[in-house]
């Protein structure tokens, strides 16, 4: 029987017993559904992740994309798999009937997409850059827009890419130099050099629909003067059909150490200087409607590290019951039996470490894309709007703590294969490499703690900051009234009271001229802050864990039991780490700061 890859048990809870996303059908918008339907359409993502995306993950890994005679050749069960997702409807699912979807809620959603990020991560980055480049599009396009490029990207015909990077500005958008010069026609004629362009170059699909940043020509220097601009490799024809080249040149291919079946890409527009592209959205506006992208694109990237973390870990779940090594402490005789690796106790320790973080992080991704939903339907205008609050201020977590701390799981993974785990023979390796690239992914993560930092925490003077402390606020009092839990909630609002007056230190002191000495600590703030999120979303988890205790049946009362000794362990060995990162970040250390160069 072959090795799990995702948890359709812990999906399940998340989802119904965590979220209420069964509540979701009492809503306007998705009134056509109930808890039949829901399942029947995660059953058929789980079925085509299972047949189509996961019996090649490996074999991509070892044949990445090569150039043969000038065009990108890509193992063939890459474009079977996108074709079949393409067919079961799934890149227009969390759209309207009209254009063609079943408007599913984005929890939901979510549900369906993780199967294919835990069985596939290269293949399925070619699906999250197309739906996040179509929603863009919805969003920011103009109605011929909309009607020329939406209806073959929700077919999964054209695909999609975000092009930002540059070769000498890297993740300073303000030095992008990529031009737009406006014609009598109406369209602009782009000319530049972008890298690192993920899915920027295949076979794929018919089309590949570009969103680039740009100058146009006299606009303002730095990220005020950048522009956002659809540039199909292909120009259009009338009827809708892909047409001539439009000079968007492939200058190489990229060799990353992980997603090796995600073609990464240094592309050139305009050498010929016929590269067309079309304004969408406003003149100086582009990182406006980029950020749509880009959020979407890093809950995303969060998740996605969730998942790989988590298919490692169950991985080496199974091979820890599985693999006999040694004997218990105490037991000297050379001839009595092995015993499987989970009886050894630091064994346990590594997979209860994997489980602590990869179910904290899963569940936290969820979280967002409830609130997401409830963004857009809650029947509270107010409610809406802190919704929104609450995403702003947790998308650079959501982005940076797994992909640091579910690598982190990756890691542990290896270890509990001991050698064998350090060799392609066996995928955890493979998991570890291509979730290191979440780190950089849509904004490496020290970006994300300055935005976190510098932007969130003062977002709309604190409010986004308060609605977050006083969410994990209420769990903690929730929790006060489970007698097995007391301990926790205690635990937890003493770390909630440190991070708020740490924060609140911290704004008062680096205000002015000490916003150097601020954000030189935005990282360790990262990190401080996540566990407390993370801690907060396992308590979530353990109160539902406790109430179905009783009532459940005995393989569900192990599956209760262990997310409350899940929590335990996130509450005992990490949730301390608050108080110390804490105190050192309200004196606002200039060790790293006062670093001079000369000095390494």
């Amino acid at each position: 029987m072959a090795v799990e890859f995702m948890d359709r048990r812990n999906l399940d809870f998340v989802l119904y017993e965590l979220l209420g996303a069964e509540d979701l059908t009492d809503r306007l918008p998705y009134q056509d559904h109930s808890r039949d339907t829901f399942d029947a359409i995660l059953d058929v993502a789980e079925q085509i992740a299972r047949e189509k995306f996961h019996n090649h993950h490996v074999e991509l890994d070892a044949c990445e994309p090569v150039i043969v005679d000038g065009k990108v050749r890509i193992l063939p069960e890459v474009k079977e798999a996108l074709c079949a997702y393409a067919e079961a409807g799934f890149f227009a699912a969390h759209h309207s009937a009209e254009q063609g979807g079943v408007q599913l809620p984005s929890v939901v959603s979510l549900g369906c997409h993780i199967w294919f990020e835990a069985a596939n991560i290269s293949t399925t980055a070619y699906i999250m850059l197309t739906k996040a480049a179509a929603n863009v599009i919805a969003a920011f396009g103009s109605s011929e827009q909309k009607k020329l490029y939406l209806p073959p990207m929700l077919d999964g015909r054209f695909f999609g890419t975000m092009v930002l990077t540059e070769p000498q500005a890297g993740s300073s958008l303000g030095d992008i130099a990529t031009m737009a010069e406006p014609t009598p026609e109406g369209h602009y004629l782009i000319r530049g050099n972008k890298i690192f362009i993920s899915a920027g170059e295949h076979e794929l699909s018919e089309n590949i629909v570009h969103l680039v940043l740009a100058r146009i020509k006299g606009a303002p220097p730095g990220v005020k003067g950048l522009s956002l601009f659809i540039v199909p490799r292909y120009r259009m024809n009338p009827n809708g059909s892909p047409g001539e080249e439009n000079d968007v040149a492939l200058a190489g291919l990229i060799h990353k150490m992980g997603y090796r079946g995600t073609t990464s890409t240094m592309l050139n527009f305009g050498e010929n200087g016929q590269c067309r592209g079309y304004l969408l959205g406003e003149p100086n506006q582009g990182l406006v409607c980029m950020f749509q992208m880009m959020n979407e694109a890093r809950i995303h990237v969060g998740v996605g590290a969730a998942m790989l973390g988590y298919a490692g870990y169950l991985y080496s779940l199974d091979y820890a019951r599985n693999r006999p090594q040694g004997r218990p402490i105490g037991h000297k005789d050379p001839d009595s039996r092995q015993v499987p690796l989970m009886e050894h106790p630091d064994i346990r320790r590594m997979l209860l470490l994997q489980k602590a973080y990869v179910e904290g992080a899963f569940a936290l991704g969820f979280y967002a894309a409830r609130l997401l939903d409830e963004e857009k339907t809650a029947a509270e205008e107010n409610d809406r709007r802190d919704a929104g609050l609450l995403l702003d201020i947790l998308t650079p977590l959501i982005k940076a703590w797994p992909s640091e701390f579910c690598l982190e799981a990756n890691s542990q993974a290896i270890q509990v294969l001991g050698g064998y785990g350090y060799t392609r023979d066996y995928p955890v390796e493979q998991y570890y490499r291509s979730n290191r690239l979440n780190a950089i992914h849509e904004g490496a993560n020290g970006i994300q703690a300055l935005d976190l930092l510098g932007r969130k925490v003062g977002l709309r003077d604190g409010r986004a900051f308060d609605l977050l402390m006083g969410e994990i606020g209420k769990t903690a009092e929730e929790a006060s009234g489970e007698e097995s839990l007391r301990d926790f909630s205690m635990e937890l609002r003493q770390a909630l009271e440190a991070v708020r007056e740490t924060t609140n230190t911290m704004m008062t002191e680096g205000s002015g001229k000490g916003a150097e000495r601020l954000l030189a600590n935005a990282s360790s703030y990262m990190t401080m802050t996540g566990h407390l999120v993370i801690a907060w979303t396992w308590l979530r988890q353990a109160l539902v864990a406790q109430r179905k205790l009783g009532h459940a049946n005995e393989a569900d009362r192990d599956f209760y039991r262990g997310k409350l000794q899940a929590c335990r362990f996130f509450f005992r060995w990490e949730l301390p780490k608050v108080h110390y990162q804490s105190r050192i970040l309200a004196g606002l250390d200039e060790t790293c700061l006062e670093m001079q160069e000369a000095w390494f």
